[in-house]
């Protein structure tokens, strides 16, 4: 079962976008004609949880970037697998529910077919030459309302993969269905978390320069990660872009942090929204705990939910006691963002 704000927000929030479609995968999709058919109707063709993953890879309305869909771009799959199966290609995530993966795939050919780019390369061209690895990084657009906040989403991984279609997309989903926007980060898995860190940080970058196209708002943007992706988000909302190599940005407006056992942290963090399962034995709920009273004893607003019935990598929690956790924690960014406004505002004058 799928929590109803998620199948909510699959139908809703179809924007446009003046950016540019991405390139980074175009040299391993196929040029033939896919047997779902060329042209809108075959553009346009929904997924099922009985498709084979062939269906997704040769997807019309994801030419040119299908591969980075996959957890692991460059590694073969037998692709006559069928997407029910996909948890099988996840090996650190639970819970991974068919219909939550076809439906944040399908929101996407949706989007698609209605003319609204979903992904966006971060590196250039000429950057992407220079070092090939960067070939791996893009990000996948999910609208809401234009103008509002967005948020960057980071899946996990341990980083050796990066598992968007289980805690990506679906969160992306959700999010919108609150009206906000949500960026899903392909990272390198290649070269670890450094390399990781650098595409959040050029991410960000991209999504600040290209506001007015893509129609998002800068201010009170907020940061999600879950497991590995959580490192990335946690350390962007201690120490900043330009800790990383990035240029210098405003820190997020809020951190939403899904079971990571990532201590670092700075004395000025950002009001942080933190899930875990009781039975996570990769990242205990011991670890996380330590840090929720860490940052609520140097004065961080936190909200923890610990979920009895769950172990690692959850995503949406579909079925269980955490399902909804989604909305929940973009109400708080909002809640948050909004006192962030507010004293701006008064400080300003």
């Amino acid at each position: 079962m799928i929590a109803k704000p998620v199948f909510m927000a699959l139908s809703l929030f179809l924007g446009t976008s003046g950016a540019e479609t991405a390139q980074p995968a175009q040299a391993l999709a196929s040029s033939e004609q896919s047997r779902l058919g060329s042209g809108q109707a075959g553009r346009s063709t929904h997924l099922t949880a009985d498709s084979p993953i062939q269906d997704l890879l040769q997807h019309p309305a994801f030419s040119g970037f299908a591969p980075l869909i996959m957890p692991r771009h460059e590694r073969a799959v037998d692709d006559t697998m069928l997407i029910r199966d996909f948890g099988a290609l996840l090996p650190y995530h639970t819970n991974v529910d068919p219909e939550v993966v076809v439906a944040g795939l399908n929101r996407m050919i949706d989007d698609e077919t209605a003319g609204n780019t979903v992904f966006h390369d971060i590196y250039t061209a000429e950057q992407k030459r220079a070092d090939p690895s960067l070939n791996e990084t893009g990000l996948f657009f999910f609208r809401g309302k234009a103008g509002a906040p967005f948020a960057v989403i980071a899946a996990g991984g341990g980083f050796s993969y990066v598992g968007s279609v289980h805690e990506g997309f679906p969160y992306a989903a959700g999010i919108n269905a609150e009206g906000l926007n949500a960026f899903v980060l392909r990272y390198r898995v290649s070269q670890g978390r450094a390399a990781a860190m650098g595409d959040l940080s050029a991410a960000l970058a991209y999504i600040f320069r290209n506001a007015g196209q893509l129609g998002v708002s800068t201010e009170h943007y907020s940061l999600w990660g879950s497991s590995a992706g959580a490192r990335l988000a946690a350390s962007i909302g201690s120490h900043g872009t330009a800790a990383f190599g990035g240029e210098p940005l405003p820190k997020p407006a809020a951190v939403v942090m899904a079971y990571t056992a990532h201590s670092d942290y700075a004395a000025t963090v950002p009001p942080t929204f933190v899930v875990v399962g009781a039975h996570d034995g990769i990242s205990p709920p011991a670890a996380m705990q330590r840090r929720v009273e860490a940052l609520r004893k140097q004065g961080t607003p936190v909200e923890y939910r610990l979920y009895d019935d769950v172990g690692h990598g959850f995503g949406i929690g579909s079925g269980t006691s955490a399902a909804g956790w989604i909305s929940e924690a973009a109400r708080f960014w909002k809640k948050h963002a909004l006192i962030s406004a507010a004293t701006t505002t008064s400080e300003s004058r």
